[in-house]
């Protein structure tokens, strides 16, 4: 609880005192270009890139790790949280290799009100981007057979879009250079490269030109 309010006193500092701050109490790797809004920061290790961005009003909390690369961007109002391996409880002790992190690639961008479960690791590729509002990304879930929750890892991978509002389930994968339809909901780890997936389950349903100017830019911003 110390650390908690330690954590919202900091957020309310100006920024480069803030970034000065979060490095000496918390020994976290923030870049002097890097900027962090009014927001709560308080995973056990925090890595932000040069020119990386956390914008106002998100929540990170109960995860061992968050890296943000070069030029990485999570918006306002994202709710990051997890299972920390600390915990005293019995929800997966016998998942000891499980790694409650978020990792968002350089350019890669996750916009604004999304909510993303770390209880293990979610990775988002480099020029990646979480479009919309209201995309839910989920690594744990109950396993009736067992009747015992279950974590698996989450992966999107290099310059591939989430539409709004998308469901991305345990052990799902998105693979690069990929779009994921608004409202879809992936249950699959899928391969193939350059296709639209979308629907309850998500399905490739169309395949897209690798000439698309979505997947060969080199800034992550979208004009």
């Amino acid at each position: 609880m110390l650390r908690v309010l330690l954590g919202i006193a900091v957020a309310l500092l100006p920024h480069r005192v803030k970034v000065l701050a979060l490095r000496r109490l918390f020994g976290f790797a923030v870049d002097r270009s890097a900027s962090i809004g009014f927001s709560l920061v308080m995973p056990r290790r925090l890595v932000m890139g040069p020119n990386s961005r956390i914008g106002h009003l998100t929540v990170i909390r109960g995860i061992s790790q968050v890296v943000l690369g070069d030029s990485a961007l999570l918006g306002n109002l994202n709710w990051i949280t997890g299972q920390p391996l600390s915990a005293d409880t019995a929800a997966f002790a016998d998942q000891p290799n499980r790694r409650p992190k978020l990792t968002i690639g350089d350019h890669a961008a996750v916009t604004n009100r999304h909510l993303l479960d770390c209880t293990d690791a979610i990775v988002i590729g480099r020029f990646a981007t979480f479009a919309g509002f209201r995309s839910q990304v989920l690594t744990h879930s109950i396993s009736l057979a067992e009747s015992r929750q279950r974590c698996m890892p989450v992966v999107i991978g290099d310059y591939a879009f989430v539409g709004t509002g998308a469901i991305i389930l345990p052990g799902s994968r998105l693979p690069a250079y990929s779009v994921l339809g608004a409202g879809s909901v992936l249950n699959a780890e899928y391969v193939e490269e350059h296709w639209l997936y979308a629907g309850n389950p998500a399905r490739p349903v169309k395949q897209l030109s690798q000439d698309t100017a979505y997947f060969s830019r080199t800034t992550g911003y979208v004009i």
